[in-house]
């Protein structure tokens, strides 16, 4: 394990049989081991949007056994979600994505434990919600949402893994601006939010399907790296990734020193003056 690893409180708990078997291909990783396994199975996510990439995310951290999944997500399944949505089905068509969601999980991995949040994350549940998980993974699709659990992740000090798709194209980073050093916050990257109609929704400008599974793998990745500490952090980096070019590329993004949130001079002070109408 590196120095990365986030501390756990408490001891963990040690692996059974059935996990060892479960877990066998994960265990037999040195940089992850059953030590590590066993602080998968002991860390709380919560993975806001049960949608494009919301689920290949709570499919795969579901299999590689985070102990408790939080998901947040107010909408029904609908037809037209099934083109990239893949932890729903036809039959769950009309019923709410985090049950849809939880009969996947169950079906996948009926030891994890899994926690649904049928809500509208808003300025009024964001910062209690946040504060329940040691890590949040953003899978909405609108930056009312994304600037929001930037800055309530901000002040609970706990790692945001975000992700973004629109056509061909997905960009993902991860933000952990109250270390020292340069890690800027999702304000840095977009100081305010675009107009409206700068950006179309994917249902405007089309998505490729494919697309959400690729990105949100490679989410789920930097969960997974982020909890057991391994590899290389994208805070500080955006990555991006051309599905049409089938290129990847690196950005790196300085903290401002003039950010709202994390500069010199914040103005941000609670998550309740967040909210973006």
């Amino acid at each position: 394990m590196t120095s990365r690893t986030p501390p756990l409180t408490g001891t963990l708990p040690p692996i059974t049989d059935a996990q060892l078997l479960r877990y066998a291909r994960h265990i037999v990783l040195d940089e992850v081991g059953e030590e590590g396994q066993a602080r998968l199975l002991a860390s709380r996510v919560l993975v806001v949007g049960a949608g494009g990439l919301g689920s290949p995310m709570l499919l795969y951290l579901a299999a590689a056994g985070i102990g408790t999944l939080g998901i947040v997500d107010s909408d029904k399944v609908d037809l037209t979600n099934l083109q990239r949505q893949i932890v729903h089905a036809t039959p769950r068509i009309g019923t709410a994505k985090v049950d849809s969601a939880r009969t996947a999980i169950e079906a996948l991995n009926p030891d994890i434990r899994i926690e649904t949040h049928d809500v509208r994350l808003d300025a009024s549940n964001a910062d209690a919600l946040v504060r329940r998980y040691d890590l949040v993974a953003d899978g909405s699709d609108n930056f009312a949402t994304r600037f929001l659990l930037g800055d309530a992740c901000y002040f609970a000090r706990i790692p945001l893994v975000s992700a973004a798709l629109l056509r061909f194209e997905g960009q993902i980073s991860t933000f952990k601006a109250w270390n020292t050093g340069d890690h800027p916050c999702y304000r840095c990257l977009y100081p305010e939010p675009p107009p409206d109609d700068l950006i179309p929704r994917c249902e405007q400008a089309g998505i490729l399907g494919v697309l959400a599974g690729v990105v949100g793998s490679l989410q789920a990745t930097e969960v997974i790296k982020e909890l057991l500490g391994l590899g290389e952090s994208l805070s500080g980096t955006l990555l991006l990734y051309d599905s049409l070019a089938a290129k990847i590329r690196h950005f790196r993004v300085k903290r401002r020193s003039d950010c709202a949130l994390c500069g010199a001079h914040p103005t941000l002070r609670v998550p309740s003056q967040t909210e973006i109408d």
